[in-house]
């Protein structure tokens, strides 16, 4: 299940409190991220998407707490809240509102604000603050985001439990609306198996470029016991392992050197099981279609084989 995420907690501008503001303004021990709010400095840690994602949490922040109107946290920031999986995250916090804003946007370049009717049903409450629940965030970030980053939002947001039902509920009740057509696709694409941003990619752009449509988390019978492969084609047997390079990098998911070793010895037994495994890393996400030619290549072989099997 994913871990909702927190808002950093903010330091008010307090004219009682002006000349230490100031201090610690020049010692850099404060930062200024929106006009009379502050936050203390931190460790410029973790890798760019880490530090795009703390960005915009310390943006949410700031405008929780300088904004006096109704709102509630949603799109792509929501997601973020309830700890969903993200892909090219938009550095801007989206709100939305019971009325239209009458503030401009170039005037506030980092806030998006909605402006339409929001249930109380799609409503809930994460780490103190209002956000539209897992549902609704789902829907709306299927509308308007581009298809490859919603699939990957829809699949975690699957993963952590939303009701299809619900979803379903509030696509009919926005029909006709812009974008509705694109999230009825994205919602029926999205599947709670997909284990990461890269499996959600990867199924994406063979989708939209006509391939069959992969299995996902496939289970295969080899000499080392059962192996899960993330995409595949059980009929021709031919796979794909999606491969973020993060479990070999460092100690959190053990030794780099035996987790090398071990997923080589899973690699020959699932080949010696008759299956084809192509790997995709992000590198290879960066020209779909050089990565769409791969697999159709390695499909259409598999078929070749299967057919000469057959006349045999």
């Amino acid at each position: 299940m994913p871990e909702p995420r927190a808002l950093p907690e903010v330091v008010r501008f307090d004219p009682a409190r002006r000349s230490v503001i100031e201090r610690s303004l020049r010692r850099g021990q404060l930062r200024r991220v929106r006009q009379g709010v502050y936050l203390p400095a931190v460790v410029d840690d973790g890798g760019p998407a880490l530090r795009r994602q703390r960005r915009v949490l310390e943006k949410a922040a700031a405008v929780a707490a300088t904004l006096r109107s109704d709102v509630v946290f949603s799109h792509e920031t929501a997601a973020l809240i309830h700890g969903l999986a993200l892909y090219r995250l938009a550095d801007e916090v989206h709100v939305t509102q019971r009325t239209k804003p009458r503030v401009r946007k170039r005037w506030d370049p980092d806030l998006r604000r909605h402006a339409v009717p929001l249930p109380d049903r799609d409503r809930t409450v994460v780490r103190g603050r209002a956000v539209t629940t897992i549902e609704r965030t789902l829907v709306d970030c299927a509308r308007w985001l581009p298809g490859p980053q919603a699939l990957v939002i829809a699949d975690s947001a699957l993963r952590a439990g939303a009701d299809l039902r619900r979803v379903g509920r509030i696509l009919a009740e926005a029909a006709g609306r812009p974008g509705v057509r694109q999230a009825r696709w994205v919602v029926d694409l999205a599947d709670a198996r997909a284990e990461s941003p890269g499996e959600s990619l990867v199924r994406w752009h063979l989708l939209d470029h006509g391939l069959a449509a992969p299995d996902l988390a496939v289970p295969v019978a080899t000499r080392r016991g059962t192996s899960w492969i993330d995409l595949g084609w059980p009929d021709l047997r031919v796979g794909i392992e999606f491969d973020g390079a993060v479990k070999y990098s460092g100690g959190d998911y053990g030794d780099p050197h035996e987790r090398l070793v071990a997923e080589k010895m899973r690699h020959d037994a699932l080949v010696e099981a008759g299956w084809f495994i192509l790997r995709v890393t992000w590198a290879d996400l960066g020209d779909p279609a050089a990565l769409v030619g791969r697999v159709r290549t390695a499909l259409a072989e598999a078929g070749r084989r299967r057919r000469l099997v057959s006349a045999k």
